[in-house]
């Protein structure tokens, strides 16, 4: 006999019919374990198509939308997505609308998209259900700003508080954050770096595990560089991961640095330094701003973080109102009367 089991939206109290409540809408499906075996995992699958930095994010999204309509905690792996149909759809994206942030909410959505188009593709869904099923919109609304920038004299206490640690992890410390800020590199792409990724020669780092599988080479120059061959001095030339931990016996370990090691890293030198906290992503956040306030174009920063789209990258800049005040000053009005001088470029006839 099959044990049928009920999921549902909300993980409050009694089940109650769809029509009353839009949040609770039951999903039934069997809680037949044998299926495991018999079945491809559309959640897996999904998976293994993410980039390896990316696969903890979707893991972490893939069991929210399964508590979500299981109505307590339940695991995205093994969860019978191809019996989610537009109503849950629906309601999940009521339930993030109301707990998260736009953009946060549309990561969560996109997940769910994502793991449906893997059970159609493998035929545990028709196209009309698949599409109906993933017709939801993205939530709308901009949102407060989430993160900051750091300024230059932050930058400089967080540098000086790694120099004042003489172990291998001070010079380590000040590579990572110099090559989060000066590189802009996401916390999972420093740690995936290894020795040979990093040319001193020529100033560039090639990046291999980035967002979406995409590969970029950035460069660094000034402080980033010389932080950069300090470290390199102090690690040797053996081959393998760039990063390693640092036993307490300042003695380098043969072995890859994790992300969350990273932010370790991040938060006990801001504590040192005496400034406000900060995240590895604000550490992109200052290097999309700092390039796009010196004139970089948009495109070009775009490309040196390894954003798809340029409009990513907008969300990025945290330059504020003096940004927008500057570059109106670059317009010049040839008024007469104007005794100033102020103003920027005019276009030649």
């Amino acid at each position: 006999m099959r044990n049928a089991t009920t999921a549902r939206v909300g993980g409050l109290g009694e089940l109650r019919p769809p029509g009353r409540d839009a949040r609770w809408i039951p999903v039934t499906y069997e809680n037949d374990r044998s299926r495991k075996l018999s079945r491809p995992s559309p959640a897996a699958l999904y998976l293994a198509r993410l980039a390896p930095g990316s696969r903890r994010a979707g893991r972490q999204s893939l069991d929210l939308i399964a508590e979500i309509l299981s109505g307590g905690p339940r695991e995205g792996l093994d969860f019978p997505w191809e019996l989610v149909r537009y109503p849950q759809s629906a309601a999940v994206r009521a339930v993030l609308a109301e707990r998260y942030a736009p953009a946060t909410a549309n990561r969560i959505l996109a997940t769910l998209r994502g793991v449906l188009k893997e059970a159609w593709r493998l035929g545990l869904m028709t196209v009309e259900e698949y599409s109906r099923a993933a017709d939801i919109q993205n939530v709308r609304g901009s949102g407060a700003e989430t993160g900051r920038a750091l300024c230059a004299e932050e930058i400089s206490a967080l540098l000086a508080a790694c120099l004042r640690d003489r172990s291998p992890a001070g010079a380590r410390d000040a590579a990572i954050l110099s090559i989060l800020l000066a590189a802009g590199l996401r916390r999972s792409e420093v740690v995936a770096l290894n020795l040979d990724d990093i040319d001193l020669g020529t100033r560039a780092v090639l990046v291999r595990s980035g967002k979406g599988r995409k590969g970029r080479v950035v460069y660094l120059a000034g402080g980033g560089l010389a932080a950069a061959r300090v470290w390199v001095a102090v690690r040797g030339v053996e081959p393998g991961p760039l990063f390693r931990p640092v036993a307490k016996g300042k003695r380098i370990l043969p072995r890859r640095m994790s992300d969350a090691a990273v932010l370790y890293v991040v938060r006990r030198r801001a504590q040192e330094a005496g400034i406000p906290r900060f995240s590895p992503h604000d550490c992109r956040r200052t290097f999309v701003s700092n390039l796009l306030d010196a004139g970089a174009d948009i495109g070009t920063v775009a490309d040196l973080a390894g954003h798809a789209n340029v409009q990513t990258t907008r969300r990025y800049d945290r330059r504020g109102e003096g940004a927008i005040r500057r570059a109106a000053e670059l317009v010049r009005l040839p008024y007469p009367l104007d005794q100033g001088g102020t103003g920027g470029a005019r276009t030649a006839c």
